[in-house]
This record gives C-alpha cells, sequence and structure tokens, in this order.
C-alpha cells in the first residue's frame, strides 16, 4: 500500500515504526486546512506559520502516543488550537494591526472580484472582534464543518458550552455584519437613480 492510499491512521502509525515518508504524507495532506484554522485564529501570516510550525513539530513528537480514540484530523486540530492559544497568550501585551491585502503598484482587480475581497476581508476582521474563546468555536463550526461534537473534543470543553459560545458570538457577528444579509439596494443604482429616489421619497 502506497502513502497516499493509505488511512491518516495507517500513516500514523507507520510514521511510529519508523517510517520516513509517513508523517511529510499526513501533513501535505492537512496542511491547507491547518493552516486556514490558524490564520482565522491569529490574524498573521507569520504568526500562523510559526504556530503551525510549531503544532507539526508537536505532532511529529506525539504520533507514537496516538491511541486512534478520534479522528487524525480533530487530533492534529487539537494541536494546531493549542499552539494558537499559545501564541496568543504571549502577544496579549502587544497586539498588531494586519497589513492591507494589496499595495501600491499592484494591478486593478476585476470590480467582482474586488468585492468579494472587501466581504472575505470584513468577514475576517468581524471574526477578529470576538474573543478568542468565540471565535474558535465559530471558525471549527461555521468555517470549517465540524459538529458541535468534534469542536468540543478538539477545544476539549464540553459540547454545551460550544453551543452557547457559538450563540453568543453569532450575536455578536449578526450585529457586525448585518449590512451583508441585506445590503442596501442604492449599492446597485447609478448615482442619477439614487438623487432622484431620494426625492420621490422626500428625503
Amino acid at each position: 500500500m502506497t502513502a497516499a492510499a493509505s488511512s491518516d491512521a495507517d500513516l500514523i502509525a507507520a510514521h511510529a515504526a519508523g517510517d520516513p515518508n509517513a508523517f511529510t504524507e499526513l501533513v501535505r495532506r492537512h496542511r491547507d486546512r491547518m493552516w486556514a484554522v490558524a490564520m482565522r485564529t491569529l490574524r498573521d501570516p507569520e504568526e500562523a506559520a510559526d504556530a503551525l510550525q510549531e503544532a507539526f513539530i508537536s505532532a511529529y513528537r506525539a504520533a507514537a502516543s496516538f491511541r486512534a480514540e478520534s479522528q487524525v484530523t480533530t487530533w492534529l486540530h487539537r494541536i494546531v488550537v493549542n499552539a494558537c492559544l499559545d501564541r496568543m497568550r504571549r502577544r496579549q501585551a502587544r497586539p498588531t494591526v494586519p497589513l492591507p491585502e494589496e499595495g501600491p503598484g499592484e494591478p486593478a482587480a476585476p470590480r467582482d472580484v474586488m468585492a468579494e475581497r472587501e466581504t472575505h476581508l470584513v468577514v475576517q476582521q468581524a471574526l477578529d472582534t470576538l474573543p478568542a474563546e468565540q471565535r474558535l468555536p465559530i471558525v471549527l463550526v461555521d468555517v470549517e464543518g465540524y459538529s458541535v461534537a468534534e469542536a468540543a473534543e478538539i477545544l476539549g470543553i464540553a459540547q454545551g458550552t460550544v453551543k452557547s459560545r457559538c450563540a453568543r458570538g453569532r450575536t455578536r457577528l449578526a450585529k457586525v455584519l448585518g449590512h451583508l444579509r441585506n445590503p442596501d439596494a442604492v449599492a446597485n443604482v447609478p448615482d442619477g437613480a439614487v438623487d432622484v429616489r431620494q426625492q420621490r421619497e422626500g428625503r
């Protein structure tokens, strides 16, 4: 059986048995998803990269103790989340401001792509306003698609706690992102038409 055809659990076992390629294949499979979690949690590429590297080093060293009591992805997520939380605690006294996505001199993107980027940035900024205890459950459940039970296992908290934190976080996000769910139709109307409509409405 080739490494690519092996299950995650098979790769962990092979790594523990000394296969030099097994863990590399495991990282290749799950790196992108783990990176997304780290980025949404930390909101800083350098911090996320460092957290991910620390997490994979920890997973590499701890793989022999994996007991298959949970999915390998759940186990990896738990390690990544813990690495992110560690870095968040370290940087609490030195908050950073994210750099803009586009710099001077970059070619202008088509309008729909720009709107997509702006929406993505607004959502990311909204997530960033949440405390970590609410942001992490929402990232896992609403963004990554994990069940409440899986998120509880990853975070090491009760399922009811995941539900309540998600509910509080969603309430806060709804206030910040309400305009995305019900955008003002004026945005899609030419300027002249807006003036006419406002006059008709007596504004």
